[in-house]
């Protein structure tokens, strides 16, 4: 199969539960009641559909495990993540994510 049809058919399967588990509650009306902890749990959704969408992007090059030390996506995603991290600004960090990945790739290609 295509890497890109692969990619889209994961945005989609991610996109419809990620509706589905919010439209679940929309529909269901007071006839399903969840607990606080599960409310609390489907805050989680989107950061982890993101999450299985951007590794596969950072840590496989030619449909093989890309060794980290020689792999500019790597370092790109670690540095955004720290300026994720320490300046909680989403703007911040695609910016830095950007500007380290052109640099990586001009130094280590």
């Amino acid at each position: 199969m295509n890497d890109t049809f692969l990619l889209c058919l994961a945005m989609l399967a991610g996109g419809l539960i990620t509706f589905a588990t919010r439209a679940l509650f929309l529909m269901s009306g007071e006839r399903f009641r969840p607990g606080p902890r599960f409310r609390a749990l489907l805050a989680y959704v989107p950061a982890s559909v993101l999450a299985a969408l951007i590794a596969p992007e950072v840590f496989i090059q030619q449909g093989r495990l890309a060794p980290l030390l020689e792999n500019p996506r790597f370092w790109a995603g670690f540095l955004a993540a720290l300026v994720a991290y320490f300046t909680r600004s989403v703007l911040a960090t695609i910016a830095i994510g950007l500007l380290a990945l052109w640099l990586f790739q001009a130094l280590l290609s």
